[in-house]
Formats: C-alpha cells, structure tokens, sequence
C-alpha cells in the first residue's frame, strides 16, 4: 500500500483526510506544521505528501521550495484555500506537481492521487474488484452478483466499491461517509446506514454484516 503523508493543521479536516484515505486504501501519516513536513519529506519513505499552504510556523510554499531544493522528487498535490490564479501559479512553479483548491470533493483528491502515483510508477490502479460472489468493473461501472448483472446508483456503488477494496474489514460509519459522501456531509446524518440498507437488497444480507457500536464489515 502507498503511504501518503499528509500536512494539515486544522484537526477536523487532517482527521477527515486520514480516515478517508485509509478508507481508500492508503497508509498515513498525519502532521499540522510545516517544520514537521519538511524533515518527513526529505527523511521518510513516503510515495506521495498532500499539503495545505496556510502552516502556523513554516508556509506550505516554503515546505515546497525545500523539497525540490534537497533534491527530492517526491509528488505533492496541494490542498488548500487558497484558490487564487496567481496563487496556482505560485504552487506549480514552487513545484506542485497538482494544486486542488478548498473546499473540495474528497472522491476527486482520490482520483488526482491515484493518477498521480500511476504516473509515478509506484502504484497500480485496478479496473476490477471481487469478492464473496461480488464483482465491480471500475471502468464501465459495471455490477454483478453471482454472475447475474445488477443496477447500482451512483453512491451504492461507491460505498460497494469502498467494501469491496476492504474485505472482511470492519469500517465504521465516520470512514464510509468519509469516503463515499465527503468531508462537508453532516457527521450526524444516518444516510450510511440508509444506503447500506438499500445495498443489503441486492448484494444480499448475508453480505454485509453490522458491528454493533462500530460500523460494517462486507463478509468475503
């Protein structure tokens, strides 16, 4: 798994990416200054660094500037608010390798990630996913279980497709709307549970298993 290092210093938010992107697959680590950033860049064996600008101690552009100095090659995609043209211009030449402004779709920092580490050679993206009977083409969207094709929306097949990439892995409801619904989504919202309802129906019961007080497990 790619291990993604990411620097943000708002708690809710570094929180919401580092569950989002374990959802995903992705392993982890979190820091909220730019000092910190910097030493983990240049020392650490990281695959890919998403990181906000507006740092208490050390601006992001600064971390930036350092990396490429020392040499390191690292891919960045720079996360934050500050959305500006100039602003962009500023990224890109300090280095970024992409700029994504605040606020955000979480599935399309998702998707810039894994196009970028593709390009980079350090991970491979897979077009298919089965287990326990069930199958995804990632491509066309296509469904089935046990051979037979099935009709999906749009979120059921994202949340299908976040059990499918952990099977026999319990995943509480925080990470499932993290990665299915994005970090604006009201945490209080019982639309997890709703859909996951609606995916027992045709993926069948026996399935996706409820852990009671934590979230769901899809049994392969």
């Amino acid at each position: 798994m790619s291990r993604i290092l990411i620097v943000e210093d708002e708690p809710r938010l570094a929180s919401f990416l580092e569950k989002g992107l374990r959802a995903s697959g992705f392993v982890t680590t979190t820091v909220g200054d730019g000092m910190s950033a910097s030493t983990l860049a240049r020392d650490e064996d990281f695959e890919l660094m998403v990181l906000d600008l507006g740092l208490p101690d050390k601006d992001g552009i600064d971390v930036l500037r350092d990396l490429r100095a020392a040499g390191r090659r690292l891919p960045v995609i720079v996360l934050t608010a500050r959305g500006d043209p100039h602003e962009r211009i500023v990224g890109l030449e300090a280095g970024a390798d992409d700029y994504l402004a605040k606020p955000f779709h979480f599935d399309e920092l998702v998707a810039r990630i894994r196009v970028r580490l593709r390009r980079d050679g350090s991970a491979r993206e897979e077009t298919q996913l089965r287990a326990g009977g069930v199958a995804l083409d990632l491509r066309t969207r296509w469904a089935s279980v046990g051979g037979q094709t099935i009709e999906l929306s749009a979120r059921e097949f994202e949340l299908l497709r976040t059990f499918l990439e952990h099977p026999n892995q319990v995943l509480s409801r925080e990470q499932l709307l993290a990665n299915v619904w994005g970090y604006d989504y009201d945490p209080g919202s019982n639309v997890v549970d709703v859909y996951v309802g609606y995916l027992r129906r045709k993926v069948g019961d026996e399935r996706l298993e409820t852990v009671r007080g934590v979230g769901y497990r899809f049994r392969a």
